[in-house]
C-alpha cells in the first residue's frame, strides 16, 4: 500500500467514514464537515502512523486529503 492509501485509509478510519465519501480535492471541512477536534485526532493518528511532526495548522491550511498526503510525503524524505 502506498503512502496516498495509507493516508486516505487513515483519514476514513479516524474520521469515521467510508473512502468513498472522501474527495481528494475537496476541503475536509466542506466534504464531510470534519470540526477542529477531528482534525486535532487525524493529525495525532497521521504522525503515530507515519513516525512525523506534522502540526495541526499545517493540516488546517491544507485541509484537502490530497494536500495531506503531499505534507505526509514531504515529511517522510
Amino acid at each position: 500500500m502506498d503512502i496516498k492509501e495509507q493516508v486516505m485509509d487513515l483519514i476514513a478510519r479516524t474520521l469515521e467514514v467510508s473512502k468513498d465519501e472522501l474527495s481528494e480535492t475537496e476541503k475536509l471541512y466542506d466534504s464531510i464537515g470534519v470540526d477542529s477536534t477531528e482534525m486535532v485526532e487525524m493529525v495525532v493518528a497521521l504522525n503515530k502512523h507515519f513516525g512525523v511532526k506534522i502540526e495541526t495548522n499545517e493540516v488546517t491550511k491544507y485541509s484537502t486529503p490530497l494536500q495531506i498526503v503531499e505534507s505526509v510525503q514531504t515529511k517522510k524524505q
